[in-house]
């Protein structure tokens, strides 16, 4: 990718992380073992070259281990979110301290509109921005307009039909050199027709939601056809287990801003 990451924020599960939202229907997370997993997330992240600054369990927000969700972050742009989760919505002054600490000045989604992080792939110059149940189009518009003041194009893309998908990045992952990770559920998406697609198997659809940083892609354990394709094109990759997180819903982009 063109664009080297330094940095990354990242949030502990606290004892309250198995009362957060989820429709995963796939048991309750053990703490304990959320712990381990987030810490060799954090590991890998610093094997990446990244500083990981790791912020305190949030008592009182059971969802805010997943930071991504509160920023959308790039070279050039620092922008605050609004959850589409009114609970969630608390979770973000202690992000906007957090990057005010590195020297990052935010701009913010205003009410009425909301997004989550979760929905904004970028892709270079381009960031694809997904409608969903927590995104809605009021924040989508803020979004756009504010990328468009730092010099990038956006598109929007309607996942609200799509049960399968809480966020677009669940189903969409941006590898660089115009190539793109793809579940089944995106395969239609007219707004990706000009990339080269790698294609993931219906069964292992969970995987799309990998992560490359830097000269690494950062991948969910179990998942060997994907992780067979990504080697055979080249990429280093990172296994990690993140059985815990996926039963709230979460995945491996969700547990970092990374700038």
């Amino acid at each position: 990718m063109s664009y080297q990451f330094k940095q990354a924020l990242t949030r502990l599960p606290g004892p309250n992380f198995a009362q957060g939202l989820t429709n995963a229907q796939l048991g309750a997370p053990d703490l304990e073992i959320a712990l381990v997993q987030h810490a060799a997330y954090c590991t890998a992240l610093r094997r990446c070259g990244l500083d990981v600054q790791t912020l305190p369990a949030d008592p009182e927000h059971p969802d805010s281990t997943f930071v991504e969700d509160t920023a959308v972050l790039s070279a050039n742009a620092t922008i605050v979110a609004r959850p589409g989760a009114a609970s969630r919505q608390g979770e973000v002054g202690a992000i906007v301290s957090a990057l005010r600490a590195t020297g990052r000045e935010a701009q913010c989604i205003t009410a009425p509109g909301t997004v989550d992080g979760g929905d904004i792939c970028q892709a270079e110059r381009h960031f694809f921005i997904g409608l969903s149940a927590r995104t809605n189009a009021d924040g989508a518009m803020q979004l756009a307009q504010l990328l468009r003041a730092h010099g990038y194009t956006s598109s929007t893309v309607d996942i609200r039909d799509n049960p399968g998908l809480l966020h677009l990045k669940s189903g969409v992952a941006y590898l660089g050199q115009g190539r793109l990770v793809l579940a089944p559920d995106l395969a239609p998406v007219a707004e990706f027709r000009d990339y080269e697609l790698v294609r993931v198997e219906p069964a292992e659809s969970y995987a799309a939601n990998c992560v490359r940083v830097n000269d690494q892609v950062l991948i969910a354990d179990g998942y060997p056809q994907l992780a067979s394709s990504l080697r055979a094109l080249g990429y280093a990759l990172m296994p990690l287990a993140i059985s815990e997180f996926r039963k709230m819903d979460g995945g491996l982009s969700c547990l970092s801003l990374r700038f």
